[in-house]
């Protein structure tokens, strides 16, 4: 069927967009338990046009909102348009409320609304064969309805105890992580973490997006001891670590070359500021990238592991030891 208007559409939406005609129908069809929350005296035609394009070649939408006990909720009547039933009718169904529902919200309301969808079904076949409950259209409708009408599982690692995420396994690390992103200084679980990390549950691609996503979201006053401290916990990970501690030097420079640029522009680009910045960045990359090397060595780490970590020179190295 194409998406053009039938003559069962526009028959149906004559009649039922008339709000007398469609408080009749509603008063009829409507089961007492669920009319007894409802107001027609307050029904109110809505636009229905948030129905997917696709579908709309299948169902005619009607869209009433009406005042209930419970405040605003929302009628929605579909009528099938082939003359043979759709065994996912119910399912469909569903996916209109919920599209009902969103507006709801969108509109600044903070509370869902009830929505009741109606099917008005005019078929060659008689009566209906499908069940109206969307739980039967499930293979397995008893586990759909231990999912569906009970709350969702929730995992609030905000309430789990350090010591219960370490037992959690593979996703111990990530928990852990999560759990402490907002903490004032990542510094006091780097330990935790590192252990965690040597447990060698995760791959090692979990781990190097595990330790940028710590440097980029988290918040430490010495990034380096940070990850220095990750592996002295995890040493089978060094070289891991010394491909992020490079990415990040890398970065570094990149940022700096992007503020040169920026500072030259509001300055004038004139040359000798440019230089001077040039140098002075230099000098100031140098000078930390050194301290970070003598900190390294004042913790033991050997000589070639500082040079790879570093890019430092051996040179560089007997200057900063004497």
């Amino acid at each position: 069927m194409g998406k053009s208007s039938t003559p069962h559409d526009a028959v149906f939406k004559k009649f039922l967009s008339h709000r007398k005609t469609a408080q009749d129908f509603l008063q009829i069809h409507l089961p007492p338990v669920l009319l007894q929350h409802c107001n027609l005296t307050t029904l109110q035609l809505e636009s229905g046009s948030f129905v997917e394009d696709d579908l709309r070649a299948f169902y005619s939408d009607i869209l009433f909102s009406q005042q209930t006990v419970c405040g605003t909720g929302y009628i929605y009547a579909l009528i099938e348009h082939q003359s043979s039933p759709d065994r996912h009718m119910t399912f469909r169904l569903m996916r209109y409320a919920i599209a009902a529902m969103q507006r709801h919200l969108d509109a600044g309301n903070p509370e869902l609304p009830v929505v009741i969808p109606v099917l008005f079904y005019h078929g060659k076949i008689s009566p209906y064969p499908f069940s109206m409950n969307w739980l039967q259209g499930f293979s397995d409708p008893q586990l759909a309805e231990q999912v569906y009408r009970s709350s969702f599982p929730l995992a609030d690692i905000t309430v789990i105890s350090d010591d219960e995420i370490d037992t959690h396994r593979g996703v111990a690390l990530l928990e852990m992580m999560q759990k402490h992103i907002y903490d004032r200084d990542l510094m006091a679980i780097a330990g935790k973490l590192g252990r965690q990390m040597a447990k060698g549950y995760n791959t090692k691609e979990q781990l190097r997006a595990s330790i940028e996503y710590l440097l980029r979201a988290g918040e430490t006053a010495t990034p380096q001891d940070f990850v220095r401290t990750l592996a002295q916990q995890s040493p089978q990970h060094e070289e891991l670590m010394m491909t992020i501690a490079q990415q990040f030097r890398q970065e570094g420079r990149q940022e700096g070359r992007q503020e040169g640029r920026q500072e030259g522009r509001q300055e004038g680009r004139q040359e000798g500021r440019q230089e001077g910045r040039q140098e002075g960045r230099q000098e100031g990359r140098q000078e930390a990238i050194l301290e970070i090397a003598r900190t390294m060595l004042a913790n033991g780490l050997e000589c070639t592991v500082v040079l790879k970590m570093t890019g430092l020179t051996e040179d560089d190295l007997k200057k900063i030891r004497h």
